[in-house]
Order: C-alpha cells, then sequence, then structure tokens
C-alpha cells in the first residue's frame, strides 16, 4: 500500500538575510536513542557546532514547530517538524552588484556578477544571489530555476513563484533551453576550431576539480574561437549538456585554460579571494520557448568580460 506523501506545513519563522530556516523533519527512533528533542539535535548537529551551542538555540528559543517554541527537554516524537535559523558566520561582501536584465509577473533574468553564489551552499549563504534578490527586492519565494557556478558571471533566470518552478527547471533538465557563453582563453594556433568535445566528465565529492575518465561521454561542447590577439582568444562556448565544471574542463583539456581560472588546470593554493583577477567565463544567451505562453524568449547579457582581446 503507497504512503500519502504529505507536505510540510509552512514555516512559523520568517526569512532571515534573504535565508530561510532550516527545516527538521525528526526522524523514526525505533531503538528510542533520543528521549528529548535536544537529544536528537546533539546527535545531529553536535558534532558540527558543539553541544553547549545546540544547547543555547533551545535556551534562546530559537527552536520552534508550528505550536510555538519548542523545549529542549520535550519528548522526542517522529514525524514533528521543527525550525531554526542558523548562525551566519561573517561573509566578506562581494563587491559587485546584480543587474536586473528581466522582471515580469513569473520571471526575474539577472546578470550575476563573478564571485557570488547563486544558491546557500557551504561557506557562502547571505553572500547569494537568491539571499541579495529575495532580501533586496521584497520577493521572500524567489527560486533559481538553474544554477550558475558561483566564479562565472552572467545571465541566471529565477521564478517568482512556486508554482511556476517545476516547468522553468524541466526546460533545463530537458535541454530545452539554448545557452551561450563567452570566454577569454589562451590561444593555440594548433587547434583547430571550431570543434564539438565530447567527454566523460567526473566530480568526486569533496574534491574541487572535475575531470575527464574513459568512457561513454556524458558532456557536449561546441568551441568557436571568435577573435584571437597576444597570445589569447576569445571563444564562444555552447554546451549541449550540464556537468559540473565542464566548459572549464573542455577548454583545460585542449590545452586553452580559461583566464584566471583558480581550479584548471592546476588547483590553486587556498587564499583570499582576488576580485580584480575574475574567471573569464560569462553566460552571455539565454534562449528557450516559455512553456506557459508558447512564446520565444531571449535573454543576453548586459556584462562584458575584461581582458586584453
Amino acid at each position: 500500500m503507497r504512503r500519502r506523501h504529505h507536505s510540510p506545513p509552512p514555516s512559523p519563522l520568517a526569512q532571515r538575510q534573504g535565508v530561510d530556516p532550516v527545516r527538521v523533519r525528526l526522524p523514526q527512533d525505533p531503538e528510542g536513542a533520543w528521549p528529548t528533542v535536544y537529544a536528537h539535535f546533539v546527535a545531529r548537529y553536535g558534532g558540527a557546532i558543539g553541544a553547549a551551542r545546540v544547547g543555547e538555540l533551545f535556551a534562546e528559543g530559537r527552536s520552534v514547530s508550528v505550536d510555538g517554541v519548542v523545549a529542549a527537554d520535550e519528548p522526542y516524537a517522529a514525524g514533528r517538524y521543527l525550525w531554526f535559523h542558523r548562525d551566519f558566520a561573517p561573509e566578506p561582501r562581494v563587491p559587485f552588484e546584480i543587474r536586473i536584465v528581466h522582471r515580469d509577473a513569473r520571471l526575474l533574468v539577472v546578470d550575476k556578477p563573478h564571485f557570488l553564489a547563486t544558491t546557500p551552499r557551504g561557506s557562502h549563504i547571505t553572500e547569494t544571489a537568491v539571499a541579495r534578490l529575495r532580501h533586496g527586492l521584497g520577493l521572500p519565494l524567489l527560486q533559481p530555476a538553474h544554477r550558475l557556478d558561483r566564479l562565472t558571471a552572467g545571465l541566471v533566470l529565477f521564478v517568482v513563484r512556486p508554482e511556476d518552478r517545476g516547468a522553468y527547471q524541466t526546460l533545463f533538465r530537458d535541454r530545452g533551453v539554448r545557452k551561450e557563453y563567452e570566454a577569454v582563453a589562451a590561444y593555440d594556433p594548433a587547434v583547430e576550431l571550431p570543434r564539438t568535445v565530447r567527454s566523460r566528465i567526473v566530480k568526486e565529492r569533496g574534491v574541487l576539480a572535475a575531470r575527464e575518465v574513459p568512457g561513454e561521454p556524458n558532456s557536449e561542447t561546441r568551441i568557436e574561437l571568435l577573435e584571437h590577439r597576444g597570445g589569447l582568444g576569445r571563444y564562444r562556448l555552447l554546451p549541449a549538456t550540464g556537468q559540473t565544471h565542464q566548459l572549464r574542463v573542455h577548454m583545460s583539456g585542449l590545452g586553452l585554460p580559461i583566464l584566471h581560472d583558480p581550479v584548471y588546470p592546476v588547483v590553486r593554493a587556498d587564499g583570499p579571494e582576488d576580485f580584480g583577477r575574475p574567471l573569464s567565463l560569462l553566460a552571455r544567451t539565454l534562449e528557450f520557448t516559455d512553456p506557459f505562453t508558447g512564446a520565444s524568449r531571449r535573454f543576453e547579457s548586459r556584462l562584458r568580460l575584461s581582458g586584453p582581446v
């Protein structure tokens, strides 16, 4: 017999700085390992933030349910939903602004700057495009329809209404969006272009760089040279797939690493961001048939890559 799927209740906590609270559904506990809510939170989060900070979360009244503040000594009840706001570690502000390219009742299309993550992840929480836009535009339900790598600048499409998100996500998933990128990279006259690169790319969890391996291709990029001068070229990149770091991997694999790439071909040592040396990769064009209106939509970035070409 199929279990009925029940949607979680809406959060009793508002967003903070454009970031949603953490939602926790208490799992089954057949062995009775967690007599209280606090015991479960210590087991779940104590390794990351310490048991003392977990205790402070409850003491400060920051863990809530739909019925109100949750006390540390409340009995554990599997299936219950709880919410809390994580602590935001200080994040260096990315010193570039997001530019709005298009806005209507359904869509928000922006030019994301270099160094700004699309969504909260890892150490980038408040300094993300979605957090800035939600907070700055008063659009708490805003969600991205796709992601753009943190170091890449250019077009990102956001959906204003949650009920519309699935249709636009499906477009990206099913390759219904034509994407065009531009890059400044090394120039080598021995590399024959245009060409289409197909390879198998794998990205291991916890490893910064993706790599190409033998096997059935799972990535495809058409690469065209637009112009060259002084040992550098300006390229048009047309991806047919969307593997992690695909364009950077394919360009580096041809011996044409993208200018200021901190990962390919060699991972640079950790250090502070050098905002004066952005990765020379730009998401220039998004083109698709709108799933609701059937109209052709085309958006072009207003950003320009800096460089000697």
